[in-house]
């Protein structure tokens, strides 16, 4: 989804969906990334870089 709109687990874009960076740098909605990691069944890696998913400090 673009970033300027919410997730489709979102019905208003805003705070409750705050963008969330990687230490790769990639963003992604907050929902997304948290669905994506859990998804994950060993280490979880980033979407669009594959490298391991850490969140930026």
């Amino acid at each position: 989804m673009a970033f300027d709109g919410c997730c489709p687990d979102c019905k208003l874009p805003g705070d409750d969906c705050p963008l969330i960076w990687g230490a790769c740098n990639h963003a992604f909605h907050l929902h997304c990334i948290l669905k994506w990691v859990n998804s994950q069944t060993s280490q979880a890696h980033c979407p669009m870089c594959r490298r391991e998913w850490q969140f930026k400090g």
